[in-house]
């Protein structure tokens, strides 16, 4: 008897003219990246998201292929299934298919040919609406031998996407957008970023640094700096103190930093008497679009704690937990990450990890469930986890890596970036505001997503209530 995990196929002499077979499916950006890929169709009205939201769905391809596709797939695996020869097919594609539109596709048997075990289906899709978009024929050679076999699990095909991103943005259309001051932003990266994200309405930037510096950066560049307001500073030290007193002021309830080092920025965060500190250790978190992992990956911390002891790693822990809580995760799995999975005296980090784990069983942390020490191949994969008889919830599905030092989070996330074609947001936490960072190698998506992550943190603030942002 077949069931959800193997494939049962029909041999020519069990199929009967009207047996019928149909599935459901959504078109999803996925699916239209992985065609393009195998097939090199790379049509901007399939792949470009903004040239498909200014058309509309009505202008929108039929994604033939892809249709063509589950017509295949439903052969292949449900009628006649395994073992059957596809021989060819006419159809036809009556209306635009738009990307998130659920469709139903069936065959239906309609003539056998016994010399040739050819057997012909007529092919429907219709959408949700009953509207029909394809119709046709298909036609098969069916397999004249049972087969029984496990249904391959297509969930390990992976494909270099990056979309995970997108819904963060999307979900801070929905909110006003925040005061955000911009630490000297005196080159074209810092500078576009900025005028960007106001573009896309996740910020109102405050330019904070020489004005005529800013001025000539943007005509070098045909930035229009017109409606924007300008906080004249004579250099980049006075462009912090100045952006953090905006903050204290109430007048920004975020930074951004532009084109000064981040220690100089930090320094004002961090000053005792004029700075943004709180009960927490600032801290330091990317939130990375890995296209080989499945679902957005928190790595902290990578650029602010050198060398944390066991008090300051309870704060990152703590911190990258609130983030994940307001990035919609209600119960992150927390990984504690070293080169082994078992406790050993002579290696801080594991004895570390070990404590940060019984704290979240005391409450010290909350929101989140923690494992550790893992190694970082059985915190990523489940078969590592299996195979070394690590029973965890966490392992094989993590949404935060709390990496040893500063040093393995830099590696880690560089690594992620520009060996495995990773995005990273980067924002630093504890503070009374969030802060982005964004690098002058970050992309365009990376810089966005790092101003979205900023502003639904800085909503959560000002509502005092994180669960309504995260949701």
């Amino acid at each position: 008897m077949m069931t959800k995990d193997t494939l049962e196929n029909r041999c020519f002499d069990e199929i009967n003219i009207g047996d019928t077979a149909s599935i459901k499916r959504t078109l999803t950006v996925r699916d239209v990246q992985l065609f393009a890929t195998v097939s090199g169709d790379v049509n901007p009205t399939h792949l470009d998201l903004e040239l498909v939201k200014q058309l509309g769905a009505k202008e929108l391809s039929a994604h033939s292929m892809w249709l063509g596709a589950q017509i295949s797939g439903l052969l292949g695996n449900e009628l006649p299934g395994p073992g059957t020869v596809y021989a060819g097919q006419d159809l036809e594609f009556h209306a635009p298919l738009a990307i998130g539109e659920e469709i139903t596709i069936s065959i239906t048997a309609r003539e056998k040919f016994a010399e040739t075990r050819k057997v012909t289906f007529d092919c429907l899709g219709v959408n949700a609406r009953g509207e029909t978009i394809m119709s046709g024929i298909a036609r098969v050679i069916a397999p004249h031998t049972r087969i029984i076999m496990d249904r391959p699990d297509a969930a390990k095909v992976s494909i270099q996407s990056h979309d995970r991103f997108d819904s963060f943005v999307q979900r801070c259309g929905k909110l006003p957008p925040v005061a955000v001051a911009v630490v000297h932003p005196c080159d074209e990266s810092s500078l576009g970023a900025a005028l960007e994200a106001a573009r896309e309405n996740l910020i109102e930037p405050i330019l904070v640094g020489p004005l005529d510096r800013l001025r000539a950066v943007a005509e070098e560049f045909g930035f229009d700096l017109g409606g924007v307001r300008v906080e004249d500073v004579p250099h980049s030290h006075a462009a912090a103190f100045r952006a953090v007193e905006l903050v204290r002021l109430g007048e920004a309830a975020a930074l951004m930093k532009g084109s000064l080092h981040t220690d100089e920025l930090m320094a004002e965060v961090v000053n005792r008497q004029t700075g943004l500190r709180t009960e927490r250790r600032i801290t330091h978190a990317f939130l990375m679009d890995v296209p080989t992992y499945h679902k957005p990956l928190i790595v902290t911390d990578a650029a602010i704690n050198i060398a944390p002891d066991l008090d300051c790693k309870r704060d990152i822990c703590q911190n990258a937990i609130d983030l994940a809580r307001v990035l919609g995760i209600v119960q992150p799995k927390v990984a504690i990450i070293c080169a082994v999975e078992g406790i050993n005296s002579r290696m801080v980090c594991t004895t570390d990890a070990a404590s940060l784990c019984k704290m979240a069983d005391r409450g010290q942390i909350t929101g989140a469930i923690l494992d550790g020490p893992l190694a970082l191949d059985n915190a990523i994969s489940t078969e590592a986890a299996r195979i070394k008889k690590i029973d965890s919830l966490v392992a094989g599905d993590p949404d935060i890596l709390v990496v040893p030092d500063l040093a393995a989070g830099n590696i880690l996330a560089k690594q992620l970036t520009f060996m495995s074609n990773a995005d990273g947001a980067g924002i630093v936490l504890g503070a009374r505001v969030p802060i982005i960072l964004t690098s002058r190698a970050d992309n365009r998506r990376a810089k966005l997503a790092s101003c979205a992550v900023a502003c639904l943190m800085a909503s959560a603030v000002l509502t005092h209530d994180a669960s309504k942002v995260g949701g």
